[in-house]
């Protein structure tokens, strides 16, 4: 018997939100292990720190035991490779994300040759939701219960309440 394929979804997850809530569960039905790989984003100014995502993500996944949740810094394909990832899992939400991400696979394909790049989009009620578009409205004070679980609304709600002081 073959070993269950292990795929990597890498981001920032600064928060983690529905939408991607949805694309691990849709990971999962397809791959034996899905390895959320969660960015120390030395390219990003977060708004949590690396420890914060973790938990978040680590809340979001607790129910799927075939995921397990990392941080990773450098270069993903070095992450990726020393996981035997056999394929990276990434979101496409509309087709503003397509060009992008068409790049980054086209890119990921000359590191990685024996990676595959697998698109997942989310569920309808998720497509427009964004970790840019929940901070802001958390920072400007809006309600964010729609887009993100309770737990990170939480999170976000401490967060501001934090920065106003």
């Amino acid at each position: 018997m073959n070993p269950p394929i292990v795929a990597v979804y890498p981001g920032t997850f600064d928060p983690m939100t529905l939408g991607h809530e949805d694309v691990v569960r849709r990971a999962t039905q397809l791959f034996g292990s899905v390895i959320v790989a969660v960015a120390a984003g030395h390219h990003k100014k977060t708004l949590f720190s690396l420890e914060q995502r973790i938990e978040m993500v680590r809340d979001a996944v607790k129910d799927y035991p075939q995921v397990q949740v990392e941080s990773f810094s450098g270069l993903l394909r070095d992450f990726v490779v020393a996981r035997g990832g056999k394929a990276m899992v990434r979101g496409l939400r509309a087709v503003t994300d397509f060009d992008y991400e068409f790049q980054l696979a086209g890119m990921n394909r000359t590191l990685m040759p024996d990676v595959e790049t697998v698109f997942l989009t989310p569920s309808d009620g998720f497509q427009f939701v964004s970790s840019t578009f929940v901070r802001e409205i958390a920072l400007l004070g809006g309600e964010v219960h729609k887009f993100v679980s309770p737990f990170v609304q939480q999170k976000l709600h401490e967060k501001v309440r934090s920065l106003a002081t």
